[in-house]
C-alpha cells in the first residue's frame, strides 16, 4: 500500500515491495541494484515523478546515494531531471514507454562497442581466430542495431493502434 510523503502532501509513494520485486529483478538481470531500486520507484509510481527526498525515504539510502543511482540513470537516459514546479527542487522523471526509450539509443548502447572491437580485431588481425570472433561480434550488433530499428517504427505503429490506453 503507497504512503504519504511528508514533504508532499497528497502524493503518495509506491508500494515498497513491487519498488523492491522489480528492482530487484532488475538487478539479478545485471543493473547495479541502487540505480535497479530508484528506476523501479519511479516506474511504480503513480506520475513517474519522485524527488530525491521520496527516493531517500521509500528506499532508505542516502541522498548522495540516490544522487548516484540517479547520475546513472541519466546517463543512460533512462530518466531525466527536471525541476519541480513551484520549487527550487529537483525532480526525477520516468517516461511511460521509458524502455523503449533505452533500447532504441543503439549508437550511444552499441556504436562505443563496435568502435572498440573493430579496433581490437585490426590489432589481433583480421586473419586470426581472435580477429573472427571480434568480426562476428561487430556484424552481430550490426545487426542489432538495424532490427532495433525496425522494431521500434514496429513499436509506434503497435502503440498507435492500441485501443485500451496503459492501466
Amino acid at each position: 500500500m503507497a504512503t504519504s510523503h511528508p514533504t508532499s502532501p497528497g502524493r503518495d509513494l509506491p508500494d515498497a515491495a513491487v519498488v523492491e520485486q522489480v528492482g530487484g529483478t532488475l538487478a539479478s538481470l545485471g543493473m547495479q541494484l541502487q540505480p535497479a531500486r530508484v528506476f523501479a520507484a519511479l516506474l511504480a509510481s503513480e506520475d513517474g515523478r519522485l524527488t530525491s527526498a521520496e527516493l531517500v525515504e521509500l528506499l532508505g539510502l542516502s541522498p548522495a546515494a540516490v544522487s548516484g543511482a540517479v547520475r546513472f540513470l541519466t546517463s543512460v537516459r533512462m530518466v531525466r531531471r527536471e525541476r519541480e514546479r513551484g520549487s527550487r527542487r529537483d525532480v526525477y522523471v520516468v517516461q511511460d514507454d521509458a524502455w523503449h526509450d533505452v533500447m532504441v539509443q543503439k549508437e550511444s548502447l552499441y556504436g562505443p562497442l563496435v568502435v572498440a572491437l573493430t579496433a581490437a580485431r585490426d590489432a589481433v588481425g583480421g586473419g586470426t581466430r581472435a580477429g573472427e570472433r571480434m568480426q562476428l561480434s561487430v556484424e552481430f550488433l550490426e545487426f542489432v542495431m538495424a532490427e532495433m530499428e525496425q522494431m521500434a517504427s514496429r513499436w509506434d505503429e503497435y502503440k498507435a493502434r492500441r485501443t485500451t490506453p496503459p492501466v
